[in-house]
């Protein structure tokens, strides 16, 4: 039996959800194909949304029209802001969310989405066509239960699935997740193609039972208590399905803090013999920055301690996540060493802890768009591309979708670019540089921190959301009308003359120094100690101006605020871009043949060749390809 479709999307974790979403709300005829209807979108990791530089991304996709942040806002049982004590461009929204209520948001949004359609199989291989004499394009897909379904684009976001093994001590499981099958053959119908494909891996940690914990030797971790959202846009209307909930939707539940300690890593020690890590059992890459416990040990050897945290998976299960300790030793192992923990001497738990390795492509063999330089027409997003992260994999599939679709009416796609979004640093970062291991998002990244800040990427991203066809006019019109806001109430600190006698005694009780003549009130707010806030009590004015914002007042003070406080810091960066945009905008693909250029270093020559960077900017940042490389190929330019 076959069917035809506009794009066809194969996956439905974070990346795919986005994908279908924003291809369907194009306008484009979309088929989502995922193995199970009921773990759509499932948290196969610990349930929470956001962090460090990955909360950015979520209100980058909100902001696009992405759906991520209202299914995190309708189902968040817990959120902080973090590194409020440092500055804004490090401030990053986190979320711990009900991972059962998450699935089913998501589902509900996929459903009630016009031009989109689900099918529960497994896609078998991918369909090409000969494109012309030397390329081939993607055009359907094959699948387990006999289906083929044609499309002019193909989105893969298969996630952990592809040839997917787990590993528990010396058991070895086939399977993208615990108790899920894994993907075969798919990844091997794609490299025949010439896609370079390789190993990682990633694991995850032991589920406990409340039951069995002793809170009281625990320190409570609780969430923040005025009310937050990821979404920019509350009211819902693009997302009738999702009820609309109070500004902390479900009951708030606190996350708890434990340690590791000696005795602990006694026990974990005598199991690294049997560790798939140590043993020579795996063999592919893992991540860095979220390393096994038995990871830990190794590389910390004289730290004898490890912190622990106990999340919550939702409101109504006693099931919780232990942060910290990924492990893939024996079972055994694992429930001896936390029993030695005072608040798990009783210790239960629902399943061990799990490594699981997987087929992934190379990145560097991707466009900007995401679409594949070897197959056209075929899209790859999420850790399919070497990354980790839930987020990480929706913002890729958000761009997919928008691309994917644009592809379909041969308009010209999407390309986020270091400066406007944490998700283009994470696409350019991909596409140049390419991952030696699972690629995940920090602030340290993007060297324009102060302009890519979780409280401004509707003002960064919404208006090109609309241009795409992704995000609504009723959203456009919002954003628009708090823009409104912001500038009226930043342009009352630039006009509002403050007195020293209005203030002075405030400011005393504050911490700072005294006024010594009156001063213009955006000048005072550039000392660190003062906020809108609690000047306000002291200037009657400023009170009614910002009593007359709308309901969302406090978010559109912060961004007014910061935007006074740090002029100078974002004038500089928007400088700096500026300069780098001019290397954007040389393109080199096609100009030169890079075998001949002896003037350039012999690592820069192989790096371009390999690469085949679209413009000198790209060019700058690929490993290997020197500032004195990119001067020769200037001066060949004759710039």
């Amino acid at each position: 039996m076959e069917r035809n479709y506009d794009v066809i999307v194969i996956g439905a974790g974070h990346a795919g959800c986005e994908a279908a979403h924003a291809a369907a709300r194009i306008g484009a005829n979309t088929l989502l194909i995922t193995m199970d209807m009921n773990k759509i979108a499932q948290m196969s990791c610990n349930p929470a949304v956001g962090g460090i530089a990955k909360g950015q991304i979520v209100r980058e996709i909100d902001a696009l029209g992405g759906a991520m942040g209202h299914v995190t806002d309708a189902t968040t049982i817990q959120f902080r802001m973090l590194n409020r004590s440092k500055g804004p461009a490090m401030w990053s929204p986190r979320a711990q969310c009900d991972r059962g209520k998450f699935i089913w948001a998501w589902r509900e949004v996929l459903e009630n989405t016009p031009n989109l359609h689900i099918w529960q199989d497994q896609v078998r291989r991918l369909i090409t066509a000969p494109q012309s004499a030397s390329g081939v394009m993607a055009v359907g897909v094959e699948t387990y239960l006999g289906m083929t379904f044609h499309a002019k684009s193909i989105i893969l976001t298969a996630g952990t699935f592809l040839n997917g093994l787990m590993h528990i001590g010396r058991v070895q499981l086939p399977g993208g997740r615990c108790a899920e099958p894994p993907s075969l053959e798919l990844s091997e119908s794609i490299a025949a193609h010439g896609i370079r494909v390789a190993r990682m891996k990633t694991g995850t940690p032991v589920r406990i039972d409340a039951r069995s914990v002793d809170f009281s030797l625990m320190t409570e971790q609780p969430g923040d208590t005025e009310g937050r959202r990821f979404s920019y846009y509350p009211d819902n209307p693009d997302y009738p399905e999702i009820p609309e909930k109070p500004e902390i939707p479900l009951s708030q539940l606190p996350c708890w803090i434990t340690y590791t300690n000696e005795a602990v890593h006694e026990r974990l020690r005598a199991g690294l013999p049997y560790s798939p890590l140590y043993n020579g059992q795996i063999q592919s890459i893992g991540p860095r920055y979220c390393p096994s416990i038995e990871t830990k040990l190794v590389t910390f050897p004289d730290k004898d301690q490890h912190q622990l945290f106990l999340e919550p998976e939702g409101t109504s299960t006693n099931e919780y996540y232990l942060n910290g300790f990924s492990s893939s030793l024996p079972i055994d192992v694992q429930i001896e060493a936390l029993k030695l923990i005072p608040a798990f001497r009783n210790l239960e738990i629902y399943r061990p802890g799990y490594a699981i390795e997987y087929d992934f492509f190379d990145p560097t063999q991707l466009h900007h768009s995401l679409e594949s330089r070897i197959i056209s027409g075929l899209y790859l997003a999420g850790q399919v591309n070497g990354t980790t992260g839930y987020e990480e994999a929706a913002g890729q599939g958000l761009i997919a979708g928008i691309n994917a679709a644009r592809h379909c009416t041969g308009e010209e796609p999407l390309v986020l670019k270091r400066d406007e979004a944490y998700i283009g640093v994470l696409i350019d970062d991909l596409v140049c540089k390419g991952v030696d291991e699972p690629y995940r998002m920090f602030t340290s990244r993007a060297e324009y921190r102060i302009l890519l800040r979780q409280d401004n990427a509707d003002a960064r991203l919404t208006e090109l959301g609309h241009r795409m066809g992704v995000a609504s006019s009723e959203r456009l019109a919002h954003y628009l009308k708090k823009k409104e806001e912001v500038e009226r109430i930043i342009h009352f600190a630039e006009d509002y003359s403050v007195k020293m006698n209005d203030v002075n005694g405030l400011l005393e009780s504050l911490g700072t120094a005294p006024l010594s003549r009156g001063c213009k009130l955006m000048e005072l707010l550039s000392r660190p100690q003062l906020t809108f806030e609690n000047l306000s009590p002291a200037l009657p004015r400023l009170r009614q101006v910002l009593d007359s914002v709308s309901e969302r007042r406090n978010e559109i003070a912060e961004e007014a605020e910061i935007a006074i406080k740090y002029k100078g810091y974002i004038q500089r960066e928007v400088e700096q871009a500026e300069k780098m945009r001019r290397l954007e905008d040389i393109r080199i693909r096609g100009r030169f043949d890079y075998n001949t250029l002896q003037s350039i270093s012999t690592e820069g020559r192989q790096k371009l060749i390999r690469h085949d960077p679209e413009t000198l900017a790209q060019a700058s940042r690929i490993p290997g390809v020197s500032p004195s490389d990119i001067n020769v190929l200037l001066v060949l330019l004759g710039r």
